[in-house]
C-alpha cells in the first residue's frame, strides 16, 4: 500500500476590490469580492516543500488589483481575464478557478436626480460569477444570491402523505417566500454577460410572480424552465430556494379571528428557521455536462 497526494489546489480567497472610474464628473463604481484557485503540478510543494512551482497567493491578490486598474467590465469578463492569465503564465498551472461576487450600488437621488458620485447599497442581493479555465477549455457560471421574493397569495400546499409525525395542515392559500440562489452555466464564452444576466433575472422574477404554485418545487422548475427557454446561451441552471415560512398567528386569545378572507389585515409569524430547503437543476438534454465547471461550487445537488 502506498500513500499519495490526491487532488489539490490553492489560491487567494476574498480579495475585496472597489474600482471607481473617475474619467468624467459622473463616476461609476464597481465593488467586488474575488477568489482565485490554481490547479496543476504542485506535488513537490506538498511532499517535499519545494515551492518552485508555487505562484504565491500574494501575487494572485496583486494580479486582481492590477487587472482591476485596467478596467473590470462584467464579473464574468473579469474572471475570464484573470483565469486565462494564470493558466497562460506558467506551464505547470493547468487550471484556474476565479469566483467573483459583485455588490450593487445605486446612485443617491438629490432633488429627484441621481447624484454623480454618491451611492447606497441596493440590498442583500449579490451577483456572482465563477470562471473555470481547464487547459484550453473555459467555462462560465453566472448567478445571483439572496434574491428575496414573496407572494401573498397564489400558493397552495396539500396532498402530501401524512404519518404520525405530521402536524402541518394543508392549505390552499398561503404566503410563499424564499431567498433565491441561482447559478447558470453558459454554453460558451461569447455571450452578452450583462444583458443575459438581466434577462435571466427577469425570467426568474416574472415566473415566480405569475406561476400559481402548488409547491415551491413546482415554482423552482417553472422558473428554471423559463430562464432556459428565454435565453439560448444558458445550458443549465441550478437553484437553491429555502422556504421562508409564514404561519398564521393565533389571535383567538384576544377574541380576534385571523383568516385570509379579504376582510382586513392578516397577521403572520415569520420563522427564519428551521426551514425547508428546496434545490434542483433544470437542464437542456442536448447540451453536454461540464462537471469541472461546477467543481468547488457548494450548495447545489
Amino acid at each position: 500500500m502506498a500513500i499519495v497526494l490526491g487532488p489539490n489546489q490553492y489560491g487567494k480567497a476574498e480579495v475585496r476590490v472597489v474600482a471607481v472610474d473617475r474619467s468624467s464628473s459622473r463616476h461609476t463604481l464597481v465593488d467586488l469580492n474575488v477568489s482565485s484557485s490554481l490547479r496543476g503540478d504542485f506535488a513537490a510543494a506538498h511532499t517535499v516543500g519545494d515551492n518552485s512551482h508555487v505562484l504565491t497567493t500574494d501575487a494572485q491578490k496583486n494580479t486582481v488589483f492590477a487587472f482591476a486598474r485596467e478596467g473590470v467590465g462584467s464579473p464574468e469578463e473579469f474572471g475570464l481575464r484573470l483565469a486565462r492569465h494564470f493558466v497562460g503564465s506558467y506551464d505547470w498551472i493547468t487550471g484556474a478557478r476565479v469566483a467573483v461576487e459583485s455588490y450593487g450600488w445605486d446612485r443617491i437621488a438629490v432633488g429627484g436626480q441621481p447624484h454623480d458620485h454618491a451611492f447606497s447599497r441596493n440590498g442583500s442581493e449579490v451577483r456572482t460569477a465563477v470562471v473555470t479555465v481547464d487547459g484550453d477549455d473555459a467555462h462560465v457560471i453566472a448567478g445571483l444570491t439572496d434574491l428575496v421574493v414573496l407572494k401573498t397569495t397564489g400558493s397552495e400546499f396539500w396532498g402530501f402523505p401524512r404519518d404520525r409525525y405530521t402536524t402541518l395542515a394543508e392549505t390552499n392559500d398561503r404566503i410563499l417566500a424564499t431567498a433565491v440562489t441561482a447559478r447558470w452555466r453558459y454554453t460558451g464564452t461569447d455571450v452578452d454577460f450583462d444583458g443575459t444576466h438581466a434577462a435571466v433575472r427577469t425570467a426568474l422574477l416574472e415566473t415566480f410572480a405569475s406561476t400559481h404554485s402548488l409547491a415551491l418545487q413546482q415554482s423552482l422548475y417553472a422558473m428554471g424552465k423559463a430562464a432556459l427557454e428565454q435565453n439560448p446561451p444558458v445550458a443549465e441552471i441550478r437553484m437553491s430556494m429555502p422556504n421562508k415560512h409564514h404561519f398564521l398567528q393565533d389571535l383567538s386569545a384576544f377574541g380576534l379571528d385571523n383568516t385570509p378572507d379579504g376582510t382586513g389585515a392578516v397577521v403572520y409569524h415569520a420563522d427564519d428557521r428551521p426551514y425547508g430547503l428546496i434545490e434542483g437543476a433544470v437542464v437542456r438534454d442536448d447540451v453536454a455536462p461540464a462537471d469541472v465547471a461546477w467543481q468547488d461550487t457548494p450548495g447545489f445537488c
